[in-house]
Formats: C-alpha cells, sequence, structure tokens
C-alpha cells in the first residue's frame, strides 16, 4: 500500500460573475471550432442566473461535507480544489500543494461515467498542470464510479422523492407515466471509444428497477457541437414530444449523468424541458442531483480507503466496478471527423 498527503477535487469549473461568461466559455470550447453566435447563444443561458454558474459554490459545498466525513473518520489529507475551465485552475491548486510540501495526492473527479471527456481528459490536465509546476507532487485519480453502491443508493433516494411527487399529482395515472433518465450527450465517436452509453443504461435499469417501475428512457441533454457531427441521441425535448404524442400521463426526469444542479440541468430541464412540459400538458417532476448527499459524500471516503487501505472496490448492477487504476488505453480521444477542425 502507498502513503498518500492530499486530495486534489477536480471539478470542470464555472463562472462567478457576468463578466466571466465568455471567457469561460472560450476556454471550454478552445480549439473546437465553435462559432461565436453558438457562445452568445449559450452566454444567455447564464443570464437566467445571475450571469453566474453555481457549479463551484456546490462543489465547495461538497469539499465542506467532506471535510468534517474525513475529521470524523479520521483520514488526515487535506482537500485541495481545482477546476479544468475556471478558477480556481488545476494548475493553481496543483502549485498549491506544492508549496504546501506534498509528494503523492490522490484525485476525485467529478465525473461518474468513462469517457475522454469524463476521464482521460481530466487526468490530460492534471498532467499539464504538474508539469506546469516544479516539484508537483504525484498525482493519483480514483477511479470512476458509476456503480459504486453510494452513489446509486443516492441517485434512487432523489429520483423516489420526485417519484412520490408525481405520483401525488397523478395518482393511479402514474402507472402509464415515464422515468427519462438523462446526461450530456457526447460525440458518436467518442461514445465508440468508451462504455459511456453502456454504464448510464445499466444505471438507469438499476434505479428503474428500484424505483419499481418498468417504463423508462434513456435520453441526452446539452449537445454543444457543430450540427455535421452526429452525437447520442435523442435529445430530451425531442423525447418529450415523443412521449406526449404516445399519451403517457406525465414524466419524471433524473439527471443521473450529473452530480450537481448546475447550469446544464437548471436551464436545459428546469426551464427548457420544464417550460416545454407545460405547452404540451405533460405533467413533469425533476429528481435533484445527488449534490452533497450522506451517501455521496461516504461514498469519496470509501474511494479513498481503496487506496489508502486496500479495501475492496464496489459495484452493483449488471457491470463490474471500474478498475482501480485507469488503463493507459482506457477512454482515448475520439478521432475528428472528416471536414471538422482541432
Amino acid at each position: 500500500m502507498r502513503e498518500y498527503d492530499a486530495l486534489l477535487f477536480v471539478s470542470f469549473g464555472g463562472p462567478e460573475r457576468p463578466e466571466d461568461v465568455m471567457p469561460f466559455l472560450e476556454n471550454v470550447t478552445r480549439g473546437r471550432s465553435v462559432p461565436r453566435e453558438r457562445l452568445l447563444a449559450v452566454a444567455e443561458h447564464y443570464d437566467h442566473f445571475g450571469g453566474k454558474s453555481p457549479i463551484n459554490e456546490q462543489n465547495r459545498a461538497l469539499i465542506a461535507a467532506l471535510e468534517q466525513d474525513f475529521r470524523e473518520q479520521g483520514i488526515q489529507l487535506p482537500i485541495y480544489f481545482g477546476n479544468r475551465n475556471w478558477a480556481p485552475f488545476l494548475k493553481d491548486a496543483v502549485a498549491e500543494m506544492t508549496a504546501a510540501g506534498h509528494q503523492r495526492a490522490l484525485a476525485f473527479i467529478t465525473s461518474a461515467y468513462s469517457s475522454y471527456s469524463g476521464c482521460r481528459q481530466y487526468q490530460e490536465d492534471i498532467e499539464r498542470a504538474r508539469s506546469a509546476v516544479p516539484g508537483a507532487p504525484s498525482v493519483e485519480v480514483l477511479r470512476r464510479f458509476f456503480n459504486h453502491p453510494g452513489f446509486i443508493d443516492a441517485c434512487v433516494d432523489r429520483a423516489t422523492a420526485a417519484w412520490q411527487e408525481l405520483g401525488g399529482e397523478l395518482g393511479e395515472a402514474r402507472s402509464h407515466a415515464r422515468i427519462v433518465f438523462t446526461a450530456h450527450s457526447i460525440p458518436l465517436a467518442m461514445a465508440q471509444t468508451c462504455s459511456y452509453e453502456r454504464q448510464l443504461l445499466s444505471n438507469s435499469r438499476l434505479i428503474a428497477e428500484r424505483l419499481g417501475h418498468p417504463h423508462w428512457d434513456l435520453v441526452w441533454q446539452s449537445r454543444s457541437g457543430p450540427p455535421q457531427v452526429p452525437w447520442l441521441e435523442p435529445d430530451i425535448l425531442d423525447h418529450l414530444r415523443t412521449l406526449r404524442a404516445r399519451g403517457v400521463s406525465g414524466v419524471m426526469i433524473a439527471p443521473i449523468g450529473f452530480l450537481t444542479d448546475h447550469i446544464e440541468v437548471l436551464y436545459d430541464l428546469d426551464e427548457e424541458a420544464r417550460q416545454l412540459c407545460a405547452e404540451l400538458q405533460l405533467p413533469m417532476r425533476r429528481a435533484a442531483t445527488v449534490g452533497t448527499h450522506p451517501r455521496l459524500v461516504e461514498m469519496i471516503r470509501l474511494l479513498v480507503l481503496e487506496r489508502l487501505q486496500g479495501a475492496a472496490l464496489q459495484g452493483v448492477g449488471s457491470l463490474p466496478p471500474a478498475p482501480a487504476v485507469c488503463a493507459a488505453t482506457c477512454c482515448p480521444r475520439p478521432l475528428r471527423p472528416p471536414g471538422t477542425s482541432r
């Protein structure tokens, strides 16, 4: 067993002031040939929430809950917070760890599922940050946790609350309602090189079974690429129209692909999807994301203990747990489709 002296908490990042929205979006899309008109359209989403994203605030709340849990459990690992796309940046977090004298750190990435953008790219970002800081500590990434029982329990708990609310409105008609699981869409070229879709399908099936309802779908949201590049479908809005045409009595939307209620959940689901459901006269409830659920906090601690103490890897459902250490070939960068530029 190895000894570790810090935990690096790694997330996507988001602007916390209106003047930071466009620079943030430019960071996110750099090298992807996204038209400025598209950036301006996405920037408008932030105006609905005071010109900022709540993701950093929510991550700080999760870190605070984890620090308390570590204290109570006698785990002496200071936690450092670094983002891929906005302050606090990964490079600054690594510099802070280096200045404090840390030599070997673990990293928790706020992405449950395996894909290039949710796994390998974060690891590349960590290594880029380390290479920019002389004397930086080594950083070993904790495994993907899509089917860890703590994560699943938290998802089920959030979905159960929304499902019960829908039942309070529909009564017996809820038996004809639909559970709609959502996650961020990714390009098909990326989906073909990873287990992202398969992991989400397994979790959707498992959570629906726990809710005791056989009628469910997995759909996608928040597509951001150029129109000529195929992404995972169907889109949530198109699917809601299809469900209404089929005469379903209502929908419960569970965004199991996200850990926090950040902009893509708040705007795409709480505004766009909710408005469409109102127009369609389709009763809707949206499950909260896991956030600071106690089972998620416990799960992060257990992931750490897998490395500190060699604890067994836990997993539920039809798929095995993700490996403790990613293979060098896992979740590779997808090939660019013809006609697109880097």
